[in-house]
């Protein structure tokens, strides 16, 4: 194994570069754009042309970048046999496939879209080709789903094309779900993530009790991805999409990931009686089934998607049966069905681009008017057939071979019967496509004269079948690649030699048997398909759609029922939910015998306790009436601010007391647009289930913490304890946390703080438009107004708190690294006696000596903290770490000086800016509802209005 090459990373990142350009160039012209999308494929080209040599020697380029390493997830890739061939592939066919695009699409169709959906599934392909870690190779299998749901519905404004996106996704993300699962069972199983990991551990994966569960989740990704039975109907359906996507997605490099995946994983799973009867069987249905539809169906590319679909079984039998000579066959003709396979489909595109048309019985006698894509459609749908001296004929015997000897449940001739009848069926729909298309006479209705293209469009198709000519007769050429890919399929060290003829063996004798049934079929396909159309079967995608119908109506059902606005069941369900969870949690685990005594409980305790108790049972049974509920919860607040301070938490009764004033001021003004008391009460059914769910989870908390508090148990507060002065430079262990230990958190508080502002402020801005304005223009408001709004009294009050408040927030804030305090207490005390001057004099008054906006000091706040973190980025640190020391400024003492102050300060400001944005924001509604504003701090002339106030502004 080679370690160290970036080339790797490179080559998989170059698609995803590629797709920013295309829609740029655009502007350029249409050759600019596809000569552009054209680079990366070809810079990655011949990268990967510098790692052929060593890894057609048996070598494996493997190179790895650290993400996660606490997850097992690393940016890991390698590059064997295997990864190779479908890299080669999926760069080469994506390179042809700019090439006829250019001159497929029309000067209509946005190309710089279309070449970006297309550079990022090239990128997400390559990704699953190449990834190391099963983790990463998640990601991008989800990816290609995405991309190839952007790239089959290109087409928008058909239904078809819309619809078969949709389709492709669900049943390709449903399956990809489901291996999710699978990989991080292997994962757990091996204790790696990393495949070349578990590869190495197939014996330890497969004597596991959960190597049947993996498989079956794995093979569900990998069948539904390559389209398998019965979950072939999405691939057909995704024909809608423009002929390039098909030819790319269809035959060469999607549908290939789940046979990729297979043989990538065919060391550590395959070799058991559960991957043959599971994997082959499902290959032998898919094979014979696929190509019985094909062989009826009228839309050339619905014929070859179908007849996609039955090679695709082909190669899943073929790794199913699990054998060294099977896995070689397989791998051979992955390379085959690749270059005939999408030379059809571009062939396919030609004959509708020029004909206007992919009816089958509205074709025939083309080989006359367009003889160079006759010669073309015929050799490959040849080669497709299985005919001498072809590359399909190779790995068709190939395949025929390996079935002879294979039984099933004991049975010898069950999978060669089958494999003969699919191989047959394979004749005769690709005969069909021969002589039904470019046979016969020429006609004289088709929808528009058709001719040969000019040269850009078939050259990619003609550059293919040149391969299927030359593999076919020197299959030798392919003898490298093929080698290098089986050894990393088996694991094994094989050594194929690939021929044109083997002899007289029974192989042959079936392949005669398969063209003579091929050949039947289609001197009676007239009858036949009058039969296969009066015939009642059950058809897929009627069934997929009453499916997605039936699941869509009961999603409805249960979003309408579940998600109807209330509240009060939301919290029902959460709440039940969490209850019965930790009830199980608690019940299932073993519980450690008690090591503590009950402390005695003192009188004031118990007094505090007990009107904790009523002032709860006050607003629960006054609920009703709004403010008196207010009242009771502040009472409720103060109260466990009290036992904070009993509890010698002095830093937590301080914020306890800001957010309770702070809460209780907004809740205020927030009432005054509420009305007095609760408009409908719950029904007595509704109030004993909240109740008993209300006792349940209080009971169950109590039992919780008693269960704690009962028994010794290890923290991290002695951690903290110990480091928080040596560490984060702080007497004070609680702010030390907060702006040190746990500073990340801390910052993630007042972003969600900054948010919750900036969304109360949308949601009152949206309340004075449209019908919940008028709603405020209509109310009469003159009811609630106090005869003296602003006593003078407290006027002059708060003029004198106003600087006192503003010192003492200083103070808590200077003082908060050592002593009880810091930037969010502080915010809240400076946000207090801001409040008590709007309360005080008025908005209007208020709002006319702001001199900053608290958006900004919301933003400010926020920037400064992040400020701070990247900071320690620059010493060498992890973000947020706090470093700290002592200054003598004469003639001040000595004084300690830490960074911390600065995100302190962040949070000091992003307080004070989303407190003071709430205010403001009920200030608005206030004023918009015809709330009389006094000119003056003690005007008590009710005839003021807001129009005045703003003229005197002005």
């Amino acid at each position: 194994m080679t370690d160290g090459t970036n080339l790797l990373a490179i080559i998989a990142i170059l698609p995803f570069l590629g797709a920013l350009v295309p829609g740029v160039m655009i502007r350029a012209g249409r050759n600019a754009c596809a000569s552009f999308a054209a680079i990366p494929s070809i810079l990655a080209l011949i990268l990967l042309g510098t790692l052929t040599s060593a890894v057609l020697q048996g070598d494996v380029i493997h190179t790895s970048y650290e993400w996660l390493p606490s997850l097992g997830l690393s940016v890991s890739f390698f590059l064997d046999g295997l990864g190779l061939l479908f890299a080669l592939m999926i760069l080469g066919v994506g390179l042809l496939i700019i090439l006829y695009a250019r001159y497929y699409l029309s000067a209509d169709d946005p190309m710089g879209q279309f070449y970006t959906y297309l550079l990022l599934f090239q990128g997400a392909m390559l990704g699953i080709v190449l990834s190391d870690n099963i983790l990463l190779l998640l990601i991008f299998w989800e990816l290609t789903s995405l991309s190839s749901f952007l790239l089959i519905g290109y087409w928008k404004h058909l239904p078809e094309g819309r619809q078969g996106a949709r389709m492709a996704l669900t049943v390709t993300g449903a399956g990809g779900l489901a291996m999710i699962a699978g990989m991080l069972i292997l994962g757990n199983i091996v204790g790696s993530y990393n495949l070349t990991d578990i590869l190495a551990a197939g014996d330890t994966i497969k004597a596991s009790e959960w190597y049947l569960p993996a498989l079956i989740l794995i093979l569900i990704g990998a069948f539904t991805k390559s389209a398998q039975f019965p979950f072939h109907f999405w691939l057909p359906h995704a024909m809608a999409a423009p002929t390039p996507v098909s030819a790319y997605l269809h035959s060469a490099t999607m549908v290939k990931a789940g046979v990729f995946l297979m043989a990538r994983m065919w060391p550590a799973l395959a070799g058991t009686d559960a991957w043959f009867y599971i994997v082959a069987t499902t290959g032998l249905v898919t094979m014979v089934v696929g190509a019985l539809i094909a062989l009826f169906k009228d839309d050339l590319k619905a014929l070859l998607a179908f007849s996609t679909v039955s090679h695709l079984g082909l190669l899943t039998m073929l790794l199913g049966f699990g054998t060294k000579a099977a896995a070689i066959a397989a791998v051979f003709h992955i390379i085959n069905h690749l270059t005939f396979k999408a030379a059809l489909f571009m062939t396919a595109g030609i004959v509708d681009h020029e004909a206007h048309t992919r009816d089958i019985k509205r074709l025939g006698g083309l080989a006359k008017l367009m003889p160079i894509t006759a010669t073309i459609g015929i050799i490959t749908a040849l080669s497709m057939a299985g005919t001498i001296p072809l590359n399909g004929f190779i790995s068709k015997e190939m395949m025929l071979e390996e079935a002879a000897h294979t039984t099933w449940y004991g049975n010898p001739w069950i999978v060669p019967l089958l494999a003969t009848i699919g191989a047959g069926l394979s004749v005769a729909y690709s005969f069909r496509f021969i002589f039904h298309v470019f046979g016969g006479k020429v006609r004289d209705d088709y929808p528009t004269h058709p001719h040969d293209p000019p040269f850009g469009l078939y050259a990619a198709p003609a550059f293919l079948t040149v391969f299927v000519v030359l593999i076919g007769l020197l299959p030798v050429l392919a003898e490298p690649m093929v080698t290098a890919a089986a050894n990393a399929v088996t694991g094994l060290d094989t050594h194929p030699h690939l021929k044109l003829w083997h002899g007289v063996t029974p192989a042959l004798w079936m392949s005669v048997i398969a063209f003579v049934i091929g050949g039947i079929l289609l001197s009676i396909h007239a009858p036949l398909d009058r039969a296969w159309l009066s015939t009642r079967r059950p058809e897929a995608k009627a069934i997929f759609d009453w499916l997605m119908e039936h699941c869509a109506s009961f999603a409805r059902w249960f979003t309408e029922t579940v998600h109807n606005g209330a509240i009060s069941r939301y919290l029902a369900v959460f709440v039940s939910a969490t209850v019965v969870l930790g009830y199980l949690a608690f019940s299932s685990g073993e519980i450690a015998p008690q090591t503590r005594e009950m402390l005695p409980v003192p009188i004031p305790v118990a007094i505090g306790w007990l009107l904790l108790v009523g002032a709860v049972a006050l607003v629960v049974t006054n609920h009703h009436q709004r403010f008196l509920s207010l009242v009771f919860i502040s009472m409720i607040g103060l109260a466990i601010a009290a036992g904070f301070v009993y509890l010698s938490a002095p830093d937590l009764a301080l914020t306890q007391i800001s957010v309770e004033t702070v809460t209780v001021m907004l809740l205020l003004l927030a009432l005054h647009f509420m009305p007095k008391s609760t408009p409908r009460e719950s029904s007595k059914g509704i109030k004993i289930r909240d109740a008993g769910i209300a006792i349940a989870a209080g009971v169950s908390v109590a039992a919780l913490t008693m269960a704690f508090l009962m028994r010794d148990f290890d923290t991290i507060s002695a951690y903290h304890l110990a480091n928080s002065y040596e560490g984060g430079g702080g007497t004070n262990v609680v702010n030390v946390i907060l702006v040190d230990f746990r500073g990340y958190d801390t910052y993630g508080e007042i972003i969600v703080l900054g948010i919750a502002g900036l969304t109360i402020y949308a949601l009152m801005d949206a309340l004075l438009r449209g019908p919940a304005a008028k709603r405020l223009r209509a109310r009469d408001f003159s009811q609630d107004r106090s005869r003296d709004r602003h006593p003078l009294m407290m006027v002059v009050a708060t003029r004198a708190m106003l600087p006192i408040a503003l010192m003492v927030g200083a103070y808590i804030f200077l003082r908060g690294h050592n002593q009880p305090g810091g930037g969010f207490i502080a915010g809240l005390v400076v946000s207090i006696a801001f409040l008590m001057q709007y309360m005080a004099s008025g908005f209007a008054w208020t709002q006319l000596r702001q001199r900053v906006q608290y958006h900004s000091l919301l933003g400010w706040g926020v920037v400064i903290a992040g400020l701070t973190g990247v900071g320690a980025w620059f010493a060498g640190k992890p973000f947020l770490t706090s470093a700290y020391g002592y200054i003598h400024w004469p003639p001040i003492e000595e004084f300690e000086w830490a960074t911390a102050i600065a995100f302190d300060l962040g949070v000091f400001l992003a307080v004070m800016g989303a407190v003071m944005l709430m205010l403001y924001s009920l200030s608005r509604i206030a004023r918009f509802a015809g709330e009389t504003i006094n000119i003056e701090p003690m005007d008590h002339d009710p005839s003021a209005s807001a129009d005045e106030t703003e003229a005197e502004a002005k």
